[in-house]
């Protein structure tokens, strides 16, 4: 059967109620400021940036975000027995909540519904920490070390893990079909594995409202909004894979056990 994958960005979250990053409207572009508040090096060393961090962190969209018709095409292409791998530069969990099994989801940038210890590492829910800010503590620390608590997500200056990383490498050169989704492919080293994908024969489609750096490889370019683009091409390639709509998707087969490698939940990674 055949392995498709799909590279979701901000673009995909943005029908949820959550702002992407470098769209027309993006944060950065309406506030340049606020990326200091995602810096690490600025984090670390500045108590003010960190208080700012928190706030921001606790009025957050994802909170009462929700998926939305794109997320949810993709699970039920999932559930239509499609064997599906979803590499997401989104740390929302929204693809979880629609119901796409988190060991299907690799998270390059972490998650923020978790925050992690710099010091010690120790993770716990977001939810905890943010109770804690409510009830007056600025900069919340580790409960263990005493260190400094962070978002258990990929801040500009970290490193992405390099097994996530790895494990969505060896995705797009297994994959028949790649789907690069709501991203502006600019921001390395996930925007290479479109590349990656197309090099080894995948069949590139780039879904997204502007022109990205690799639309030339694309076998197709789509420009419509997400929120109805994204079902309409995924009940295609359901069509075209001849899947019956039966099963939970999670049987198995050749290209599952090539991607997998054994490996367990990576859908709370950072």
């Amino acid at each position: 059967m055949t392995l498709v994958a799909i590279l979701s960005g901000a673009g995909i979250s943005t029908d949820s109620g959550i702002p992407d990053y470098r769209g027309p409207n993006g944060l950065w572009r309406k506030d340049p400021e606020a990326e200091k508040l995602v810096t690490y090096g600025c984090y670390m060393s500045d108590p003010d940036i960190r208080r700012r961090s928190w706030q921001m962190r606790r009025t957050s969209a994802t909170w009462n975000a929700r998926p939305n018709a794109a997320h949810r095409a993709v699970a039920e292409l999932e559930r239509s027995g499609t064997p599906v791998r979803v590499i997401t530069q989104n740390v929302d969990g929204l693809h979880q909540l629609a119901g796409l099994p988190a060991r299907k989801v690799l998270e390059l940038h972490g998650t923020a519904r978790e925050v992690v210890c710099t010091r010690c590492h120790a993770r716990s829910p977001m939810a905890e920490a943010l109770a804690r800010v409510e009830a007056g503590e600025a900069d919340p620390p580790c409960t263990v070390c005493g260190g400094i608590l962070k978002s258990a997500t990929i801040m500009f200056g970290e490193r992405l893990d390099p097994v996530v990383l790895g494990e969505a490498m060896a995705i797009a050169t297994a994959c028949e079909v790649f789907i690069a989704v709501g991203t502006t492919l600019q921001v390395q080293p996930a925007a290479s594995l479109a590349g990656i994908a197309a090099e080894h024969g995948a069949r590139l489609i780039v879904v997204n409202a502007e022109p990205t750096p690799y639309d030339e490889l694309a076998a197709e370019t789509i420009r419509e909004p997400i929120g109805t683009a994204l079902p309409a091409l995924l009940r295609r390639l359901t069509a075209a894979t001849g899947t019956d709509g039966v099963g939970d998707g999670d049987e198995g087969d050749g290209n599952d056990a090539a991607v997998d490698g054994g490996r367990g939940d990576t859908g709370s990674r950072g």
